[in-house]
């Protein structure tokens, strides 16, 4: 059974779900489960080692022991990887003569949240039906559409929560797009969506629409680079592909907020298929788990707001997915900059072109998004570990030899 979709809408802070909001939550668990012990040590293995001081993992657990005034120490193992997922983290707990008392091993899998050796999923699973092909027939069966079935599991209790997940998008939007400057970090990135933005305002037509959504992509990868506050869909690095789609919907087809909202229930099953079936995390299979995922679920939210059958939005979210499949995960200096904000952007774009070409069709096609799904899992399983999200091979690499030349 699959967890509710609050799961994939998580609203934090960036740069990474999975190496700062995953490893904070993690900190706070061993704190509660050994709240009188005299020291701690943290060990990061694999990717969250290999680039948590650019996503600022370390910065994340330490201020979590330093709120409470508890001595910590980190240990690095970024060549080491643990058989359960490529973010492990162990935490050791100590008495005063410096004696071990307890250890735990937990995994920041994607979009935040943390499992352990013992569990599974992070809260209750809801959701009885784990694959679109069976929502589809449910669906038909019963005359409802797919946000009508996310309302009949969850409960009417989900719009209260939509409401809070769309206030927070539209407000990164919003401030991404008033702020300036660089981005910190040793790249020293400028910002670009208040200048896109400006510049989609003097346009007119086709090149002021395609300015704009990408200038609200990237008002909210900036924020979340910057550390701001952003909603995870379905994670920090891929946080701006949706809110663009769905505020250029709105912004220029006056979309009522109800139908927003049952747009992001729509997407929000998208991205909880794709990581109960495969994943979301760009340590585990690469960006196509990421970016891919954000792109289908897009895709099937602007699909639905703009009238298409259950079966046009499947085979939307379908491409948002199989259009990024291989898509690695080479951060150059491990900051979730480059490439990724360029990428939020692009995919934001695609997701509005996938919606144009199904609804030209009548929803049939050979490859369905389940399969999609299957293949994304066994692509990023073939991956090797230097193409998702350890900065040790793809751009990162060119990138850091061209800096050690110059």
């Amino acid at each position: 059974m699959m967890e509710s979709i609050r799961e994939i809408y998580k609203i934090g802070s960036g740069p990474s779900s999975s190496h700062t909001m995953g490893p904070k939550k993690a900190a706070e668990l061993f704190i509660k489960r050994q709240p009188d012990a005299a020291s701690y040590k943290v060990t990061l293995y694999g990717s969250l080692a290999a680039t948590g001081k650019g996503h600022l993992t370390d910065y994340a657990i330490e201020q979590v022991f330093e709120k409470k005034q508890l001595p910590l120490s980190v240990e690095w193992k970024p060549d080491e990887f643990l058989p359960r997922h490529s973010n492990a983290l162990t935490f050791y707990s100590f008495d005063a003569d410096n004696k071990e008392t307890d250890r735990w091993t937990a995994y920041s899998v994607g979009g935040g949240t943390i499992i352990d050796d013992f569990t599974q999923d992070e809260t209750k699973t809801v959701y009885e039906l784990t694959t679109l092909d069976e929502i589809l027939k449910w669906c038909d069966t019963n005359g409802k559409h797919l946000w009508e079935y996310v309302e009949d599991v969850e409960g009417p209790e989900i719009w209260t929560y939509l409401e809070k997940v769309w206030k927070v998008m539209k407000s990164a939007i919003k401030k991404g797009l008033d702020e300036e400057g660089v981005l910190p970090g040793a790249l020293k990135l400028p910002r670009k969506a208040a200048s896109y933005y400006t510049k989609a305002k003097n346009f007119s037509g086709r090149m002021e629409r395609r300015s704009m959504i990408f200038a609200y992509a990237l008002a909210v990868s900036e924020q979340n680079a910057a550390g701001g506050t952003i909603v995870t869909a379905p994670t920090c690095g891929a946080s701006g592909v949706l809110p663009a789609v769905l505020k250029f919907v709105e912004s220029y087809y006056e979309t009522s907020d109800k139908k927003i909202l049952r747009a992001l229930a729509t997407a929000g099953l998208i991205g909880n298929l794709v990581k109960y079936n495969a994943s979301i995390s760009g340590a585990e299979v690469g960006c196509q788990g990421e970016v891919g995922t954000a792109c289908a679920m897009a895709s099937a939210a602007a699909t639905q707001l703009f009238g298409g059958t259950i079966y046009q939005i499947e085979y939307s979210a379908e491409m948002g997915l199989e259009h990024h499949l291989g898509l690695t995960c080479d951060p150059i200096a491990g900051l979730v900059q480059i490439p990724c904000i360029e990428r939020n952007a692009f995919a934001a774009a695609r997701a509005l072109n996938h919606n144009t070409y199904v609804l030209l069709s009548d929803g049939r096609h050979r490859i369905t998004f389940d399969e999609v799904v299957k293949a994304m899992k066994q692509t990023g399983h073939d991956l090797p570990n230097i193409y998702k999200e350890t900065s040790t091979g793809g751009l990162a690499v060119f990138h850091q030899a061209r800096n050690m030349m110059d």
